[in-house]
């Protein structure tokens, strides 16, 4: 039915709750890490594809390309529904964007309270993994290259000590180890030489044969567990900002995401109201 001649219009017809500003910073904020979400994917494809399937399957626990290529997934799906929720108006995107993200940021908070909590375990856990990628140093070519360069970084060699790379099979100092590595560690557990244009890649060659102090001529004797627990208690401030620094984005996706769930859900109020006085014969 009509309205009544000069009776005004339904309220709010042009007005809406929903601010651009917040819809589009939303998306353009889920955008960026979308793109960046599908270069990690394709890097970590890429890196996986290269390897050999029998070396990246027996390292898979440590490989860096599934590592990358799972957070690269689900980076994508989570940002896929923040672009996706923000330009459609999406409530059910919107909430499901903001619940998953809550529950990352949870996990990696309770991840660092308990790995202060626990630090043994966390110690232990770090000695099992460095352990096994000792184990297969020559198997992973981004694991290699990762390990050479924790040694030459933190100065130090094998996990406890040098003779933990007695656990490489190429490296194994047993009599019955044909390999010409044997009783070796690698090159970057070697000591720099001032002024070298060439690396010596042979310079570990018999190292673990030696005791720690005829070795420690020649290569770092110490283990890298400790240099790296020495490192991250002398760069605690270093660690806090890298951790606010991932927490801010989060933060900021989830209040922006229920801030334009807010004001899609005072939309659709304002709608019903509307067309319920338009229904309305005496308005």
């Amino acid at each position: 039915m009509a309205r009544r001649p000069g009776a005004p219009a339904a309220y709010g017809e042009e007005f809406s709750f929903v601010s651009p500003l917040v819809k589009y910073l939303l998306f353009f904020f889920n955008m960026l890490f979308w793109v960046i979400s599908m270069v990690m994917v394709a890097v970590g494809v890429y890196a996986r594809l290269m390897k050999h399937a029998e070396a990246a399957l027996a390292c898979l626990e440590v490989d860096p390309a599934i590592l990358l290529i799972v957070v690269g997934v689900l980076m994508f799906l989570l940002t896929f529904c923040g672009c996706i929720g923000s330009l459609r108006e999406n409530i059910c995107l919107l909430q499901t964007f903001s619940f998953c993200l809550t529950i990352v940021f949870l996990l990696q908070l309770a991840a660092g309270v308990l790995g202060f909590v626990f630090s043994d375990k966390a110690r232990g856990k770090v000695s099992e993994i460095i352990n096994n990628a000792i184990v297969h140093y020559r198997d992973d070519l981004d694991l290699q290259n990762l390990i050479d360069f924790g040694q030459k970084k933190f100065s130090c060699c094998g996990g406890i000590s040098y003779k933990d790379w007695s656990q490489n099979m190429y490296f194994n100092c047993s009599e019955d180890n044909p390999s010409r590595e044997r009783c070796s560690v690698p090159y970057s557990c070697c000591l720099p030489t001032p002024n070298q244009a060439v690396i010596n890649t042979m310079c570990g060659q018999g190292m673990q044969a030696l005791d720690y102090l005829e070795a420690s001529k020649v290569i770092y004797t110490n283990g890298c567990i400790d240099k790296l627990v020495n490192w991250i208690h002398s760069n605690l401030f270093l660690l806090g900002g890298v951790a606010l620094g991932l927490a801010i984005p989060q933060l900021v996706g989830i209040l922006l995401s229920q801030i334009l769930v807010n004001q899609i859900k005072d939309q659709i109020k304002l709608q019903l109201y509307n067309q319920q006085h338009r229904a309305d014969p005496w308005y």
